[in-house]
């Protein structure tokens, strides 16, 4: 018995090992793109991905080397993570639940407002220092640079993504022929210089977090399935981390046979317990 539960524990380990790697391949997936660079909600995804690979790789260790205060610690901290990536899957609805493109007359793409995505989320992309990091990094993709050879009839008949959308043109609402006009701010932020254009526009900032939540919804299907594996894994290896205890000393199935080596404390309360059984009987 004891053999085979160390062997369930070691295989738990190795399997809740092997979980991580999705998890901590779903954050890398998110920073994949050089055309969104955001990362509000990938860091997290990293941290979780990454500290569950470390937790797994100490409980097989300690699977292997049969220390039982080791699988202990393990599954407490399983606990933890997996309430944290529970709170993370819910915090990343709650936050990508708002927001979605509105769609222009007479194009197929479309175009995006900053007031439709939640105040968390514009909060992070209006703060200057974050936004400078963002801006550099929307430059240094080339996005907008693939719009430069379009004719004014592909703006009619193509689609756009929403960083292009937002961050490579004006808005289209926008009448330059009369200035004097009440207009969206964005049309008085637009430049032509390539290394300008709309990335100071909300547009822009909008075209980002449209990005984000499209991201976060494609994961949020891993997360779930994650979940369901981690909380599998977690009563099981409950239930084998138990059998482990009892197959130590043999307690269920016997009296401990062990006069060499000096019972385990709580021996002496199963040896209470079973005499009061007998008494009680």
């Amino acid at each position: 018995m004891y053999r085979f539960s160390n062997t369930v524990i070691g295989f738990l380990n190795l399997f809740t090992l092997l979980a991580s790697i999705p998890i901590i391949g779903a954050g890398l997936w998110m920073a994949r793109s050089s055309t969104t660079c955001e990362s509000f909600l990938q860091t997290p995804l990293l941290v979780i991905g990454f500290v569950v690979l470390i937790v797994s790789l100490a409980g097989f260790i300690g699977a292997c080397f049969n220390v039982a205060w080791a699988l202990w610690v393990y599954l407490v901290v399983m606990l933890f993570l997996i309430a944290t990536l529970m709170a993370l899957t819910i915090f990343g609805f709650v936050v990508t639940s708002q927001g979605g493109g509105v769609q222009v007359p007479g194009r197929v793409y479309k175009e995006y407002h900053l007031q439709d995505y939640s105040p968390w989320l514009r909060n992070r992309v209006m703060d200057p220092n974050y936004w400078s990091t963002i801006r550099s990094c929307l430059l240094g993709s080339k996005t907008c640079a693939k719009l430069a050879l379009w004719t004014p009839l592909d703006y009619l008949e193509r689609d756009m993504t929403p960083i292009q959308s937002g961050c490579c043109k004006p808005p289209t609402s926008c009448n330059y022929n009369m200035p004097t006009m009440a207009q969206d701010p964005d049309c008085y932020r637009w430049n032509n210089a390539p290394t300008l254009l709309c990335y100071e526009c909300d547009s822009c900032k909008a075209g980002v977090l449209e990005d984000v939540r499209r991201d976060w919804h494609k994961l949020s299907v891993l997360n779930i399935v994650m979940l369901v594996v981690l909380i599998g894994i977690y009563s099981i290896g409950c239930c084998a981390f138990q059998n482990t205890r009892r197959a130590q000393t043999d307690y269920p199935y016997g009296e401990n046979q062990m006069t060499k080596v000096r019972p385990r404390w709580d021996y002496y309360w199963w040896r209470w317990w079973k005499d009061m059984r007998e008494r009680l009987w």
